[in-house]
């Protein structure tokens, strides 16, 4: 059986390529030193200030932020279900096997846990407030 990472990285691969196409752009081209040297730096003018900043916004933003946004809502959902394991795994070493001389570590993985949850959860709030501003 191959390594389900190579796998995963060969259909990153793919896809990657589909997407290219369908969007009828080139695949990866390496270009000589020299071409890259030859080539015009244009820079775009920084901002003046926040409102000139939020004007100049790519259209890809709020794309990218939600997409950022599902996978933090993807792991708050994931840290749930630790914490939930962890008290059921906690219950079970210290009612059931009584190895109490584990109860005090698993209890230290339960709050580190649970703080986990506690700042990825308003996290998740704030970056709410910053995609809905960017509608």
């Amino acid at each position: 059986m191959s390594d389900p990472r190579n796998v995963a990285h060969a259909k990153k691969v793919t896809q990657e390529k589909h997407h290219r196409q369908a969007q009828g752009k080139p695949g990866k081209e390496k270009k000589s030193r020299g071409a890259v040297q030859n080539q015009r730096v244009e820079t775009a003018p920084a901002p003046a200030n926040a409102e000139a900043a939020k004007a100049e916004q790519k259209p890809g933003d709020l794309e990218k932020s939600l997409a950022v946004l599902s996978k933090l809502k993807d792991l708050e959902f994931h840290s749930r279900a630790n914490i939930e394991t962890l008290a059921e795994l906690s219950l079970t070493i210290e009612e059931e096997l009584k190895q109490r001389e584990f109860s005090e570590a698993i209890g230290a993985l339960y709050s580190a846990q649970e703080a986990f949850h506690s700042k990825i959860a308003a996290f998740i709030e704030t970056y709410q407030t910053k995609c809905d501003s960017l509608k």
